[in-house]
């Protein structure tokens, strides 16, 4: 059964890996609260799941650590069990979905571990890691509904009311529910009224769709950019402690996401992962409403996202946020439209970065042609702004595409 001096226990033996993440100011996340960034996505392995792996692998007796331990995890928890393995001198075989980024592979491999990839989603690594356990006789290190794990996590929570202790709630991320239920459990025993929120993706509601129902639902599928809470199923422990413990349960999607991704770039220098940014998006984009003039901890969870989407995250960042668009222009193809349009675009501060010109097509207009314009923009107002300067002029706009 967890406890507090379970909790206190990994805090002490986490002293020998972990570092105690800073906690940062983030004064443009939100205009309508006081956001503060518990950058764990700094941490040993870019995540916050080593703290649960190293003190549940540091529990086990002699006869399980000479057996070797065997986990599950979409990249985060597998770095976080090779590096507490590597360092407690025993072996690990992980085992990973085959669509895990490779740099979450490799960190796994490069920690001293024996990888196996399986084909399908977290649900499929963790029952081939069932399989293996039972054939082989590893230790099995679950990456979330493990009370020795859950407490290792809560330590974030011991560290946030040490940091800020007069905060008014903390947002976490959430995929099978470890870390909310570490730190809720924590927070709650030690100063019951801070609120704890939950964020997931929704491609991949496992928990919100539980607690909705007041027991366990495992979903068909999951879809999201945030591969690392990407869970169809949350587990017993968790769920009983999210239920309890967690004051509500919010979901973002991916486009929120990768806005939230973009601001920490471009605002506070970091980098996080999908799934370590579904705190700030929550908030970003106001799905907790309570919120508004409190003091808020946005737990940012990791930053191991896979450098080779990263362009494809800030893209759709840029988009979502109104800071890039594309404008389609039908016009008369006579001399002077073009410089109409740009003379417009300038007066108003856009920037143009690309432009594709396009004869009339079977359909339209013999003496038309259309005009492919993306630009740089600073938000939806200076988009609207320019879209009306443009109707106003006698440009036609048509839907993108």
């Amino acid at each position: 059964m967890l406890t507090l001096d379970m909790v206190y226990s990994a805090s002490y033996k986490l002293k020998e890996v972990c570092r105690m993440t800073n906690l940062i100011y983030a004064s443009k996340i939100s205009d309508s609260c006081s956001v503060y960034l518990k950058t764990e996505n700094l941490q040993v392995t870019g995540s916050f799941k080593v703290r649960g792996a190293y003190y549940k692998i540091s529990q086990l007796s002699d006869e399980e650590k000479a057996r070797g331990v065997i986990a599950c995890s979409a990249g985060n928890h597998a770095q976080g069990v090779a590096l507490a393995a590597a360092k407690n001198g025993i072996k690990s075989l992980i085992c990973l979905p085959d669509s895990a980024p490779i740099s979450k592979i490799e960190a796994t491999r490069s920690y001293g571990a024996d990888l196996c990839l399986v084909d399908g989603v977290y649900d499929d690594a963790y029952a081939k890691a069932l399989s293996l356990k039972d054939e082989m006789g590893y230790t099995f290190i679950h990456p979330f509904d493990d009370e020795y794990v859950i407490a290792g996590q809560g330590t974030i929570g011991l560290e946030i009311l040490d940091q800020i202790p007069d905060a008014d709630a903390v947002i976490v991320p959430v995929g099978g529910g470890g870390l909310i239920s570490g730190v809720a459990y924590t927070i709650k025993h030690l100063n019951p009224k801070i609120k704890v929120y939950g964020v997931q993706a929704a491609g991949a509601p496992s928990m919100v769709k539980s607690m909705e129902s007041g027991k366990i639902l495992t979903l068909d599928s999951v879809s999201t950019m945030a591969d690392g809470i990407k869970v169809k199923e949350p587990g017993e422990h968790t769920f009983d402690l999210c239920s309890k413990y967690v004051d509500g349960m919010v979901t973002v999607n991916d486009d929120e996401i990768s806005s939230a991704i973009l601001a920490m770039i471009e605002q506070q220098k970091l980098i996080a992962e999908g799934a370590g940014a579904v705190s700030v998006a929550a908030v970003m984009f106001n799905k907790i409403p309570e919120l508004e003039g409190k003091k808020v901890v946005c737990l940012v969870s990791g930053g191991n996202i896979d450098v080779t989407i990263l362009s494809r995250v800030i893209k759709r960042g840029l988009l979502t946020s109104g800071r890039t668009c594309l404008l389609n222009i039908e016009l008369i193809d006579k001399p002077g439209q073009l410089k109409g349009v740009s003379d417009i675009i300038a007066a108003l501060g856009g920037n143009v970065i690309s432009i594709h010109h396009e004869r009339a097509n079977e359909g339209s207009d013999i003496n038309g042609c259309y005009l492919r314009i993306t630009l740089e923009t600073k938000n939806y107002e200076h988009i609207n702004q320019i879209k009306s300067a443009l109707v106003s002029a006698g440009f036609k706009l048509c839907e993108a595409g």
